[in-house]
């Protein structure tokens, strides 16, 4: 019998969701990259950068074990809509705080800071919800359709979101010419635009979660103190090869291998494009990533699953090497879109790992570890990003990041023989034959 590879978007439910985490995911993205060009523009440092990252993570990180056991006990549903509601609110401070009311000082982004340590709490209780929620939208022999339903979602939001934020914050300027610094002549006319564009996605993508029907909490094995629950997912993960050698490629890859927060560096001083070009830059991986995403909606990769995943990630680490010592822009791009291209197939795939392995009453757990683990890669790897950009420049930072990724899927290859033998054709994706 035929696939039907149009399944899960039958199923309305499901359908709400896709839409929602679009509209959600362009406004984060556009507001990732205004926040970026702000920070640099402000301060020149490709620290400051970093410190986005870590100001992100670190409250991300404080709140996600105990965010997946929240998960797993609480209305999934409700627990998503504040998460978003409060990702609304600061939204709107930033939109507040880039009015010339205010009078922020030219190179003081410490109140910037602080909206993105919140959004960053807010983020930390979101992304175990999300996955957990997800999954119950969904019968389980359709996992691998929705995960790559769920990644065009939001590959196609991510190229979307960082055009989009950068074309708002260069041309936002011209049409609004605000000034909160008339000397400087400091425009702050695009970061108003952009940050208002940002708050109306996240409104409507609240709309579209609230119209999701409830889903039932799951069943808890009674007895469980706090702190056990707090940590089985930890337990869970690492006494499973696949899942913890398919988290640590995707985590250490992303720690060193990604170039994203040193974007806005090669955007103004190694390609000289400027905000409008940062966006594009931004939104390259993601265009790779949508189109390899539609491919893997049509033809997921059954067979030869785990080779396939190691394939992927030393596909990406090569690519961001590439990037670095690139200096024409429309090669930066491509070979961005190719570490997209790369990095789709690893999403899908550990996202269908995840799914198909953990049981219903540890989704919230297990999801809550896989953030701390891609919250590492993202934010940490942006702040090794940046430290490593202020001591060895900007270009030396991404070649090392590219190589020491090659280095990880060759020691993960070596460690992991359950991952080279994974397979989900025909079912066979249990760990233990």
């Amino acid at each position: 019998m035929k696939d039907d590879n149009y399944a899960v978007l039958r199923i309305l439910d499901f359908r709400n969701f896709v839409i929602a985490r679009f509209l959600a995911v362009v406004g984060i993205q556009i507001q990732a990259v205004v926040v970026a060009w702000q920070v640099f523009d402000k301060t020149n440092d490709p620290l400051a950068l970093g410190l986005v990252g870590l100001f992100e993570i670190i409250p991300s990180i404080s709140v996600a074990l105990f965010a997946g056991h929240l998960a797993d006990r609480k209305d999934r549903k409700k627990i998503v809509l504040i998460c978003y509601t409060v990702l609304l609110l600061c939204s709107i401070c930033l939109l507040i705080l880039s009015t010339p009311i205010l009078n922020i000082a030219n190179n003081d982004v410490y109140p910037i800071f602080g909206v993105i340590f919140i959004s960053g709490i807010a983020r930390g209780f979101l992304h175990p919800s999300l996955a957990a929620f997800m999954a119950q939208l969904v019968p389980k022999h359709l996992y691998p359709n929705s995960s790559a339903w769920n990644s065009i979602a939001w590959q196609v939001a991510a190229v979307c979101g960082p055009a989009l934020g950068g074309l708002l914050y260069g041309f936002g300027g011209k049409v609004l010419p605000i000034y909160f610094d008339a000397q400087e002549k400091i425009s702050s006319g695009g970061a108003i635009l952009s940050y208002s564009v940002d708050a109306c996605l996240l409104l409507c993508a609240i709309l579209f979660y609230s119209r999701i029907l409830p889903k039932p909490i799951p069943e808890m094995k009674k007895g469980d103190s706090i702190f056990d629950s707090l940590f089985t997912g930890f337990k869970f993960v690492f006494s499973n090869q696949v899942m913890l050698a398919a988290m640590s490629l995707d985590m250490f890859a992303v720690l060193f291998g990604g170039a994203v927060a040193l974007l806005p560096v090669f955007a103004k001083e190694v390609l000289q494009v400027g905000p409008e070009g940062l966006g594009i830059l931004r939104a390259s991986p993601a265009f790779g990533a949508a189109i390899m995403a539609m491919v893997l909606a049509y033809k997921p990769p059954k067979e030869n699953s785990g080779i396939i995943l190691l394939v992927a990630v030393a596909g990406f680490g090569l690519s961001m090497i590439l990037f670095g010592i690139s200096s024409y822009f429309y090669l930066s791009v491509f070979l961005l879109a190719l570490s997209g291209v790369f990095d789709s197939v690893s999403v899908v795939l550990r996202s269908t790992i995840m799914q198909t392995f953990t049981p219903e009453n540890m989704r919230g757990r297990v999801a809550s570890v896989n953030s701390i683990f891609i919250g590492s890669s993202n934010e940490l790897g942006a702040f090794e990003s940046g430290v490593t950009a202020k001591f060895m420049g900007a270009i030396q930072s991404v070649l090392f990041g590219g190589a020491m990724t090659l280095l990880i899927v060759a020691v993960i290859a070596a460690k992991a023989p359950e991952l080279r033998k994974l397979n989900f054709k025909d079912g066979e994706h249990d760990p233990n034959k």
